[in-house]
């Protein structure tokens, strides 16, 4: 998200005269950088937050927003909290795989949907949301945190229940296909 469309103008010689090439669109990195944090389901924003300015996500911080996004699933969607039906699905991050968070989700019985290693073709976060995200935010140069915040946020809540329905059933597919091939690296449409 924190990138922004930088125009250059290049020269380059042909037979002796000095042609003009067309603009070319040149990525150039921004200073300004936001990390988020968002947890959803196959309908809507369950929680989302930004990582505090300095900070890094380590497994301190990650349990607080857990902690959060257990508050929040009590709230937003009350009948998967009632009925004890709410899984969590998050990559296998150092901070997500600790001792200290695989103990705090035990203790509060959350279950957790496995994830396997270097599949990000199986995070709907990584094939879904933050593309989607970067796709409408691309381009636009942001000066502050809080524009860049702003943004996003308005961004996460234009995202439609079907576009989540979509990318869960994509998920599924690529499930599937993973247990299909006995948990073995595969890639693309064609494996």
């Amino acid at each position: 998200m924190g990138m922004m469309l930088k125009l250059r103008c290049n020269r380059r010689s042909g037979w002796g005269k000095g042609l003009l090439v067309q603009k070319k669109a040149r990525m150039s990195r921004s200073k300004i950088k936001v990390m988020l944090v968002v947890f959803f389901d196959w309908k809507v924003i369950v929680h989302h937050e930004f990582v505090p300015r300095g900070h890094m996500v380590n497994k301190q911080l990650y349990r607080e927003f857990l902690a959060r996004l257990r508050d929040a699933v009590r709230r937003k969607r009350p009948e998967l909290w009632e009925n004890q039906t709410w899984m969590l699905l998050h990559d296998n991050a150092p901070a997500h795989a600790s001792l200290f968070i695989l103990s705090y989700l035990a203790k509060h019985q959350t279950p957790v949907v496995p994830h396997p290693p270097y599949s990000p073709d199986l995070a709907p976060a990584d094939f879904f949301l933050f593309p989607k995200l970067k796709t409408t935010l691309k381009g636009r140069r942001f000066q502050t945190i809080e524009e860049i915040q702003e943004n996003a946020t308005r961004e996460l809540r234009a995202v439609t229940e079907s576009a989540f329905q979509e990318a869960f059933q994509k998920w599924k597919k690529g499930w599937e296909r993973c247990i299909a091939s006995r948990w073995d690296y595969f890639e693309g449409d064609s494996a």
